[in-house]
């Protein structure tokens, strides 16, 4: 099977703003992901160590503010679609595969342990920024919230001041 073109940037940018809308809508909160992963950590904690959660503080407050149990947020039923909807479009466009993409100059180690590195630090810094790119920037900029705006800036700006030492690992 050839894989088929990529979707046209503006409508798949048109679709995303109307899905933010439909959720703001119907949820009456934006998109997010970083909240999910948080509920899977508090989840296991939970199972592995329940006399720790029973005497900490944070695990406290958050077993109250959910109280049907941390995995029944809605954000880790949309990070649930998100997988099974990626898989899915990979799937119907020919692109489903395990590969490692990456410049001549990157090797494989390189790219998983920068991959790693990279994502841990952002997941990181979405717990001290309170949201990922797709909660604080993406449904932080739909609402025109400041913190939106500027965290979006802050990461375009970064990955601008960062591009420069990297580019020779992709050129």
């Amino acid at each position: 099977m050839n894989p088929k073109p990529y979707m046209n940037p503006y409508i798949a940018g048109t679709l995303l703003g109307l899905l933010l809308t439909a959720t703001i809508f119907i949820t009456g909160r934006g998109l997010g992901a970083s909240g999910a992963v948080k509920s899977a950590t508090v989840a296991t904690v939970e199972t592995v160590a329940p006399a720790h959660t029973a005497n900490t503080k944070y695990y406290t407050e958050y077993q109250a503010s959910h109280p049907d149990g941390p995995l029944k947020n809605w954000l880790v039923f949309e990070v649930i679609g998100v997988v099974i909807g990626a898989f899915l479009s990979g799937l119907l466009s020919g692109r489903l595969a395990l590969k490692l993409e990456g410049g001549p100059n990157a090797t494989s180690r390189m790219r998983v342990s920068g991959a790693l590195l990279g994502g841990l630090l952002f997941g990181f810094g979405a717990q001290l920024g309170r949201g990922c790119t797709s909660g604080a920037a993406l449904s932080g900029m739909g609402v025109l919230s400041t913190g939106g705006i500027l965290t979006m800036l802050a990461i375009f700006g970064g990955a601008y001041a960062f591009a420069y030492f990297f580019r020779k690992l992709w050129l």
